[in-house]
């Protein structure tokens, strides 16, 4: 198989709200696609990502 058929992935889901939090935490959730409670997004799994799930992860959960 070649490598870009096997490229990770990891699931975000939201489980805080931005309100209250500074601009920079509700930036970072709309670029990593969510915007509501509950909503999920299927993400590539890279560093970039990940760090952008490390500054938010007290509003979000990951799966795989």
């Amino acid at each position: 198989m070649s490598e870009s058929a096997e490229k990770k992935t990891v699931t975000v889901t939201q489980t805080g709200s931005p309100i209250g939090r500074k601009p920079g935490q509700r930036e970072t959730l709309i670029g990593l696609g969510l915007n509501k409670l509950n909503r999920t997004s299927s993400l590539e799994d890279t560093p970039s990502v990940r760090g952008m799930i490390r500054k938010v992860a007290h509003l979000v959960k990951v799966e795989g």
